[in-house]
This record gives structure tokens, C-alpha cells and sequence, in this order.
């Protein structure tokens, strides 16, 4: 028996979590990681293969820690934010021109959704409830493509970027700080690529893409740049 007080089957909300609506924070936070595991590993296989001192190395490893992280920070704010005052000044527009031109907003609208497989009568229909309801959000989502789970958020990409770079980067400083100096090249470029196989397979989980190419990927370029560095330090260290 079904009481008068409850909500249709067919209406009712339903609520499931979408890769998308992680994507911001999720990109910011892997390419940080990713960003402070390979550089300073890196740094610190180049500097250690020029035969530097261990209190060079690891004096070496804080800075790029520190430079790194206000460095990631400081872009991606910068990128973010220009994203953001372009989606304000798009809105800003179709704010004006709603105030301007309803009639034609509307038939905009309405033209998307028959653009999108609807017939001409049922998207007028849908337009004039759409704008009845929420005239600028319609037209932000399926106008300009501007949604809540993609919108730009500079502050939250700068504080994801520096903190998960800083967290990338803290390894090899640990690792200078623990590891012997005979030992410390081989150790910290099987740990980056361990740790670096695991954060391509953790990011590929999340965005529901294969693991292995995920690892594989991200493990190759960290590899490239820790041989470059090293050929480097090599080169200028022989020089020295």
C-alpha cells in the first residue's frame, strides 16, 4: 500500500557519485605529487651524481621542496584564476543579454535541446521551464558549458597543487636524510619509480582508466628525467 504522502518512484532523486565531479582537485593533487616526486628526485640524483656533498644534497632537495610547492602553487592559481574570470565574464553577458533579449534567449535555448535530439515543441516546453526556474544557470550549463563540478576554483587547485607536491617531494628529502650517501642514487630511483608506478595506478583507478598504462606512463617519464639529471650531474661533476 502506497501512502499519498510519498514521492513517486520516478521522481525521486537519485544520487550516485561521477568521476567528474572529482576531477578538479583530482588533477591539481596527482600532477602535484607526480610534479614534487620526479623533480626533486631528480634533483637529487643530479646533484648526488656530480659528487656533492650529503649536506649539498639534502640542502638541495629542501629548496627544490620549498621552490617547488610556492611554485605549483603560485601557477596554478594563475591558470585557474584565468579560467575562472573567463567563466565570470561569459556569465556576465548572458546575464545582460537575458536582460535584453529574453524571447531570443529562450529560443536559443530551445534550439540547443532540438539540436540535441528533441523534437521543436517539447524544447520549447523545456526552455520555458528552464528559465522559469533558473534562466542564467540553464544557459551557464548547456549555453557556455559551465557546470558546478567543473566550475574553476583557483584557491582550492593553488592548496591542492603546493600541498601534494610538498607531500611528492618529501620523499627523496627523507630518503637523502636516512639513506647512506654510497647508496642513496640507486635507492631514490627505485623508490621514485615504485612510488611514482603507484600513483599512476591510483590515479588511473580514480578516473576509471587501465592501471597499467596509467603506471607504465607516468613511470617512463619519471625514469627519462632521473636519467637526464644524472647524465647531467655526471657530465658537469667530471667537468668540475
Amino acid at each position: 500500500m502506497h501512502g499519498s504522502s510519498q514521492t513517486p518512484a520516478r521522481y525521486s532523486r537519485h544520487l550516485e557519485m561521477h568521476r567528474t565531479d572529482r576531477i578538479g582537485w583530482l588533477r591539481a593533487s596527482v600532477l602535484g605529487a607526480n610534479d614534487g616526486l620526479i623533480s626533486t628526485a631528480s634533483l637529487v640524483v643530479g646533484v648526488a651524481a656530480a659528487g656533492a656533498a650529503p649536506n649539498a644534497i639534502i640542502v638541495s632537495a629542501v629548496a627544490g621542496l620549498l621552490a617547488g610547492a610556492m611554485s605549483m602553487a603560485a601557477g596554478e592559481y594563475v591558470s585557474v584564476s584565468s579560467q575562472s574570470d573567463t567563466e565570470r565574464a561569459d556569465l556576465e553577458k548572458e546575464r545582460a543579454e537575458l536582460a535584453t533579449d529574453e524571447h531570443g534567449e529562450r529560443a536559443e535555448l530551445a534550439g540547443i535541446y532540438v539540436g540535441r535530439g528533441l523534437d521543436p515543441e517539447l524544447a520549447a516546453r523545456v526552455a520555458d521551464q528552464l528559465m522559469a526556474h533558473d534562466a542564467l544557470g540553464a544557459h551557464a550549463r548547456d549555453e557556455l558549458g559551465i557546470h558546478d563540478f567543473t566550475a574553476a576554483r583557483p584557491l582550492q587547485a593553488a592548496l591542492a597543487s603546493a600541498a601534494s607536491f610538498a607531500v611528492g617531494a618529501a620523499l627523496p628529502v627523507l630518503a637523502v636524510a636516512l639513506i647512506p650517501r654510497s647508496g642513496l642514487v640507486p635507492s631514490v630511483v627505485a623508490m621514485t619509480l615504485v612510488l611514482l608506478a603507484v600513483l599512476g595506478a591510483l590515479a588511473a583507478r580514480v578516473g576509471g582508466a587501465s592501471l597499467a598504462i596509467g603506471a607504465g606512463r607516468v613511470t617512463f617519464w619519471g625514469a627519462v628525467a632521473m636519467a637526464v639529471t644524472a647524465a647531467a650531474g655526471a657530465l658537469f661533476g667530471a667537468v668540475g
